[in-house]
């Protein structure tokens, strides 16, 4: 069992930045993809960013490639997603993931723990 809690959320003016983290309690976080996807309403949930757990390969969806970079502390067992350039369309709650397969880190369906979220509100 995996238990993530997100924080870092908050409002924010389009242009400015903003750091996510999440909080993972396993026994071998290095077991597991972790994946920020992040959720507006109305609208599915999106696949953000992911990275590997030992050889932290890096997956970036085509929108934030470039202005969102994530990472994660393996001693901490957190995972951060930095936000640059935000704009108003990225506003939405971001929920952090864990999986433990790396197939597919793009699919929401192939992560097996999710946090509760934290909402993201970009003005402009």
């Amino acid at each position: 069992q995996v238990h993530l809690v997100e924080s870092g959320g908050g409002l924010v003016q389009a242009g400015g930045s903003l750091r996510l983290s999440c909080a993972a309690s396993a026994r071998t976080f290095t077991d597991y993809v972790m994946g920020w996807f992040r959720q507006a309403p109305g609208k599915e949930r999106e696949f953000v960013a992911a990275i590997s757990g030992k050889h932290s390969r890096i997956y970036y969806s085509d929108s934030v490639k470039g202005r969102f970079t994530i990472s994660r502390d393996n001693v901490e067992s957190t995972v951060y997603l930095q936000m640059s350039s935000l704009k108003p369309e990225d506003t939405a709650v971001y929920h952090c993931a864990a999986a433990f397969s790396e197939v597919l880190v793009l699919n929401p369906g192939r992560y097996d723990y999710w946090g509760q979220g934290t909402q993201v509100t970009v003005t402009v």
